[in-house]
């Protein structure tokens, strides 16, 4: 199995997992499935589903506000890395040999 497909893989049993954590709860399957679809990766599903598992929310707004905290996380971690890499490329390039 290459390495595609065990991303797939583990990014389908996080899917599984959060949708089942939902479905504990008491919520119906199609809201675990938004979730999960609005989560998209495999971390933030992990993520999500060790809060269920451990707040035990009681409203679907807890769990949504939940969603939303861990989706503006992950988009300041993105921003972090992309203003990280701009600042990598502008110091290497005020730090390259320069001819004489």
């Amino acid at each position: 199995m290459g390495k595609a497909a065990d991303e797939r893989q583990c990014r389908q049993q996080a899917h599984d997992q959060l949708v089942d954590a939902i479905e504990q709860l008491g919520y119906p399957a199609e809201f675990g499935e938004v979730i999960a679809g609005e989560l998209g990766g495999e971390k933030s599903m992990r993520r999500m589903t060790a809060y269920l598992r451990g707040a035990n929310p009681h409203s679907p707004e807890e769990i949504a506000d939940e969603m939303l905290a861990i989706l503006q996380m992950r988009h300041s971690w993105v921003e972090q890395k992309v203003s990280q890499r701009a600042n990598d490329s502008i110091t290497a390039f005020y730090n390259r040999e320069r001819e004489e």
